[in-house]
């Protein structure tokens, strides 16, 4: 039985997570013409939507599952965190098949990753909830996870929409390509026969 401290909890995170769904459709709608599209970057985008999708469909599952009277956040978090883990394998044999394992594919790669702990975590918690239902030490981890299935659905479809990026990471990255391109910009201006 989940305890009352966070029923109130999961009854917000099924508005929420039902919320983000609904415009994650609106933004797959608006990006339909790039993920339609045969070329080298659109399984990257189709990817994007389906990990946002399937953060936030984990995250509004184990949040209703939970409002129902009885042991089901245990047996719910063990069931969606295993098709989960399947998506998060299919994407990578995904990235591997049409090569697209790339320096580019990196960040993608790496939200996967995330996910993937995410989702294994919580299928740890989900085999403590069903050992030991009085333990609500699992069933708070699980609600945490809600939340943390919550913030990579929302960064997933950031990147969906071709959100700005301006992390801390692409800042310096940017700063270190700067004076590569001012030399090749004043090296083009150069005169013939003048030097550099």
């Amino acid at each position: 039985m989940v305890p009352e401290s966070l029923r109130d909890f999961f009854l917000a995170s099924t508005s929420v997570a039902g919320a983000l769904i609904g415009l994650l459709f609106v933004a797959i709608s608006v990006s339909a013409g790039r993920l339609g599209r045969e070329t080298a970057g659109t399984q990257i985008h189709r990817i994007r939507a389906s990990a946002a999708l399937t953060a936030f469909a984990n995250a509004l599952v184990v949040s209703m599952f939970s409002l129902i009277p009885g042991q089901k956040i245990g047996p719910t978090a063990l069931a969606v965190s295993i098709v989960g883990l399947l998506f998060v394998l299919a994407s990578l044999l995904s990235l591997i098949r049409l090569r697209q394992v790339r320096w580019s594919a990196v960040n993608d790669a790496l939200f996967l990753v995330g996910l993937a702990v995410t989702l294994v975590i919580q299928l740890i918690q989900g085999l403590d909830v069903m050992a030991r239902p009085r333990d609500t030490s699992a069933m708070q981890t699980i609600a945490t996870l809600v939340v943390v299935c919550a913030l990579i659905g929302i960064a997933r479809s950031w990147e969906l929409i071709g959100g700005p990026d301006i992390g801390l990471w692409h800042e310096f990255a940017a700063i270190v390509r700067r004076p590569e391109r001012t030399e090749a910009t004043a090296a083009d201006t150069a005169a013939p026969g003048q030097p550099d």
